[in-house]
Formats: C-alpha cells, structure tokens, sequence
C-alpha cells in the first residue's frame, strides 16, 4: 500500500475535511487529518474513527502501522503559526 492509496480512503472517509496528508513507507504510514468532526470527539474517539477506513488494510498485513495527527481547522490554524 502506498501513501496516495491510503489518503484516497481516507478522503472518502472524511468528505469534509480541510486537509489530509500521508507520508510514509513500508507499511508504516504517518497521517494528518484536519476536520471539524474531531471538534467534539475525545482523542480515542478520533482514533478509532481514522482506523475504521484502514481497518482491512491493517487486518491483511498492508498498514503495520499508523501515527496519526488528528486536528480541527482551529487547531490546524494554531499549529501552523507556532509550529
């Protein structure tokens, strides 16, 4: 599975999000999505939601793993003027 591959399901996942962003190689991928969906979920919350879409990937060996950046476009905002 390649990075493009992953973030196509994840926009299909997440119709409405602002950014989603996927870097990353041999199975183990890093993964930036901003949305206002995770503005009222708590962080396992938000987990479980960006893991649903990669669940079958996970399952047949194709992700090892995931690190994942979960952000509201508030969030998003701040963390691009201070880094």
């Amino acid at each position: 599975m390649n990075p493009e591959s992953i973030k196509s399901v994840l926009v299909n996942a997440f119709p409405d999000a602002v950014e989603v962003s996927v870097t990353g190689e041999g199975g183990k991928f890093q993964v930036t999505i901003v949305s206002e969906e995770f503005a009222s979920l708590r962080p396992v919350a938000k987990q479980q939601r960006v893991y649903a879409p990669l669940n079958e990937y996970i399952a047949s060996g194709a992700i090892h793993a995931v690190t994942m950046r979960t952000l509201t476009p508030e969030e998003w905002r701040k963390a691009k003027l201070f880094g």
